[in-house]
């Protein structure tokens, strides 16, 4: 099984997640199918979409995939989410059971923090990285700003992030991009139109590669 450093040498390398909330499963599964064709390798399924559990284990099966689940409030669903084939969790919230769980479980986890107290507090807790959700007003700039300080805070971006900044996020020191809505537009789904989702996901990928990608980064961390 993939160690949680196995997966922060992914993100690493692909530096971007489609993200995925939607109401009605069949449309899920279409739209995320459409995201993977346009070039997303590292997926995240929403635990509020109806059949989200059956999804993330039918994608599991794809060694071509990563799979995680979002919106992991309770341990049920980790553990849950975990049995299904999801190889990540995602929170909208600092959680330290849910980060703990996530250690128990053998999954790196990404909570969701906002602010640099809140940041650091899910690091000590053993974060191997964060979903700064939502993004800041300040975008790249702000991020910038925090990390001046705090180098080796992994940052994950998203809710936010779209095509025209998401190389700004990542030059400006950002793990990955998380992509939502611009990836997944709400009218869309509801509509049942999902002939943007793949050129949208090439012209996202093809945005992200063109960021220089160096050696995983490795800041002093003087909490280690």
């Amino acid at each position: 099984m993939p160690t949680p450093d196995d997966f922060l040498s992914t993100l690493w390398d692909r530096r971007i997640t489609a993200i995925l909330r939607a109401t009605d499963e069949r449309v899920a599964a279409a739209a995320m199918d459409a995201a993977i064709r346009g070039g997303m390798r590292i997926v995240e399924l929403t635990l509020t979409t109806p059949g989200a559990l059956r999804i993330i284990s039918t994608l599991a099966a794809r060694e071509d995939l990563v799979v995680g689940a979002g919106t992991v409030l309770l341990p049920a669903q980790a553990r849950a989410a975990v049995a299904a084939g999801a190889r990540f969790l995602v929170s909208p919230v600092m959680d330290p059971e849910i980060i703990a769980l996530a250690r128990e479980l053998r999954v790196p986890v990404l909570p969701g923090v906002h602010m640099p107290t809140e940041m650091l507090a899910a690091h000590r807790a053993g974060a191997p990285l964060l979903k700064l959700f939502p993004a800041p007003a300040g975008g790249p700039v702000w991020l910038r700003s925090v990390l001046a300080p705090l180098p080796f805070l992994r940052v994950v971006p998203t809710n936010g992030v779209g095509l025209d900044d998401a190389a700004a996020w990542l030059r400006a020191g950002a793990f990955a991009v998380g992509l939502t809505t611009a990836l997944f537009d709400p009218a869309e789904l509801a509509a049942g139109d999902l002939a943007s989702i793949e050129p949208r996901a090439r012209a996202l990928v093809h945005a992200v590669e063109s960021v220089e990608r160096g050696p995983l980064p490795a800041a002093p961390d003087p909490f280690a």
